[in-house]
C-alpha cells in the first residue's frame, strides 16, 4: 500500500437473494454481484480496501447470506461491510465473524485503519425499519474515534444519506437524525468525505460542509423521479461502483471520487498515432 495514494472502492446495495431467485421478479443480484467482484479484481491499480455499504441482501435470511459469502469468496481484496435497511444485524454478525466491530452487541459499526488513513463504518439501520438512524452508542463511540487523532484524515461511511435527494420516496427513508451526525462532523476537520449508499444513483453535495456521496449500485437504479410523477420504482441502467482515492498532501490530502461503470466497454482507444499527431 502507498502512502501518498490510498484506494477505497465502495459498493453498496447488493440485494441478494437466495439462490435461484430474482431481485422483484426481474434483476439477477447475483450475477451482477459476481460480474462487480470480476471487475473489482480486475481494476488497475487494485484498490487497496473495499467497503460495502449495506443492503447485502434483500430479505434478510440466513440463506441469502450465506450465498452472499459464497459470492464474496472470489473477491481478490479485503473488504468490510455496514447493514443497511434490509439487513440483519444479529445474521449479518454471524456472517462476518471475523470482522472488528466496535461492540459485541448492538450496531455493527467499525474502524479501519489504512496507513495513515482512518474508514470509519457506521451502522444506521434501525432493525425492521426503512429509515436510518445512527443511536446514542454510534454517536458517541464516533465522537471519541475522532477525537483520539486529531491528525489523521478519516473517511466516514454509512448506508442511509443524510440529506435529501429529491426522490420523494427514498427522501422519506434517510437518515432521521442527521443534525447530530452533522454536529459531530463539524468537531473534527479531519473528516474528508460521508459516503453512504441506499439510493442506488451517484449523487453529491455537501454536508456540514464535507462533501458527500451516494454509491450507485451494480444491479438496479431507484427511478430517478424529481416531481412524484409515479410509484416507487427501478430501472436496469448501467452498473457502477465509486472509487475513492485519498492523495496524501497539505493538511489532511485530498481525496477524489471516481464513478467507475462495470462491464465491458470499447476501447481505450489512443489519442495520438505513433508519429504524435492527433488521429
Amino acid at each position: 500500500m502507498s502512502q501518498d495514494q490510498i484506494r477505497i472502492a465502495q459498493i453498496s446495495d447488493l440485494h441478494i437473494k437466495a439462490p435461484g431467485r430474482l431481485a422483484y421478479g426481474r434483476v439477477d443480484t447475483a450475477q451482477a454481484l459476481a460480474r462487480c467482484v470480476a471487475a473489482l479484481n480486475a481494476f488497475a491499480p487494485r484498490p487497496d480496501f473495499v467497503v460495502i455499504s449495506g443492503d447485502l441482501v434483500d430479505t434478510p435470511s440466513s440463506e441469502e447470506y450465506e450465498h452472499l459469502t459464497r459470492l464474496l469468496q472470489a473477491l481478490e481484496l479485503p473488504f468490510a461491510g455496514i447493514p443497511g435497511n434490509h439487513d440483519s444485524r444479529d445474521m449479518m454478525r454471524a456472517a462476518f465473524a471475523q470482522a472488528s466491530y466496535a461492540s459485541p452487541t448492538g450496531p455493527l459499526d467499525q474502524w479501519v485503519e489504512l496507513g495513515g488513513l482512518d474508514l470509519l463504518l457506521l451502522d444506521s439501520s434501525v432493525p425492521g425499519k426503512p429509515h436510518g438512524e445512527l443511536d446514542a452508542e454510534t454517536l458517541e463511540w464516533l465522537d471519541q474515534t475522532l477525537a483520539g487523532s486529531a491528525d489523521r484524515p478519516a473517511l466516514l461511511f454509512l448506508h442511509h444519506p443524510p440529506f435529501q435527494a429529491g426522490i420523494w420516496h427514498m427522501d422519506r427513508q434517510n437518515l432521521r437524525n442527521a443534525g447530530e451526525l452533522a454536529d459531530i462532523v463539524r468537531r473534527h476537520p479531519r473528516v474528508q468525505l460521508i459516503a453512504t449508499g441506499h439510493v442506488h444513483r451517484a449523487t453529491l453535495t455537501l454536508f456540514a460542509g464535507v462533501p458527500t456521496t451516494i454509491c450507485p449500485a451494480p444491479n438496479h437504479a431507484v427511478d430517478l423521479d424529481l416531481a412524484h410523477l409515479r410509484e416507487p420504482s427501478f430501472k436496469v441502467e448501467p452498473p457502477a461502483f465509486h472509487l475513492h482515492t485519498w492523495f496524501n498532501g497539505e493538511g489532511f490530502g485530498q481525496v477524489v471520487t471516481h464513478h467507475v461503470p462495470i462491464g465491458a466497454f470499447d476501447g481505450p482507444h489512443p489519442f495520438f498515432g505513433p508519429d504524435g499527431k492527433l488521429l
